[in-house]
């Protein structure tokens, strides 16, 4: 019996609202029930079908971990002169590996250089010789790793519903590409806490008071 755990994100691009990292923990033989539920990266499955995994995994799999990572600490980690966004990512990752102590564990990497990603992890983890599997498309290759996506991914749409729900606003997706959020941006930058600051699109917009056009992000 191994015990393996999946890691993903959801929300790494978004000028708004926190970015969400989720851990789960089956034993490797159990990983056939994933696929047996349609299990697969959750960019390829419809909102309902995300959620109605979101649920079917949660009792499926011993124990699952969600991390919610406000905008603030993602600033921090952007703006910082040691550190940065995939590094956070890295932190975040052993800090669920940690809790959920499996034997093996699959992440996906956002680094250009899975090598040091893994390393920097395992620098981190209380248990430094377990097997860790760390590949760029492990959402999609590994089912462990797609469930995690998906609660991720229904975890932070959630966060995101929240938000518009509390201060009664509409900003579309949150992504700097939709159109939605680009005009809210540039219309309430100053007026709530739930932006990333450190994001480029923000700053354009800081620096030039509003006064740049939509066309021009």
């Amino acid at each position: 019996m191994v015990l393996v755990c999946g890691v993903e994100e959801a929300g790494r691009g978004p000028v708004i609202g926190p970015m969400v990292m989720v851990g789960i923990l089956l034993d490797e033989t159990e990983v056939k029930k994933l696929r047996e539920m349609g299990v697969k990266d959750s960019k390829l499955l419809t909102p309902k079908a995300r959620e109605l995994l979101f649920k079917q995994i949660q009792k499926a799999v011993r124990k699952h971990v969600i991390l919610v990572i406000p905008p603030d600490e993602i600033d921090e980690a952007v703006e910082s002169d040691t550190t940065n966004l995939n590094w956070l990512e890295a932190g975040k990752a052993a800090e669920i590996i940690n809790e959920l102590k499996p034997e093996k564990a699959i992440i996906d990497c956002p680094s250009p250089n899975p090598p040091a990603y893994t390393e920097y992890i395992r620098g981190k983890l209380d248990n430094k010789d377990m097997e860790l599997i760390v590949e760029h498309r492990a959402d999609l290759n590994y089912p462990v790793v797609s469930a995690a996506s998906i609660l991720a991914k229904v975890a932070r749409d959630r966060e995101i519903q929240k938000l518009k729900d509390e201060h009664k606003v509409e900003f579309g997706s949150g992504y700097p590409a939709d159109p939605v959020t680009k005009e809210f941006v540039q219309k309430y930058h100053d007026k709530y806490d739930f932006f990333r600051k450190s994001w480029q699109p923000y700053k354009e917009i800081l620096k030039s008071k509003g006064q740049k056009k939509l066309g021009d992000w």
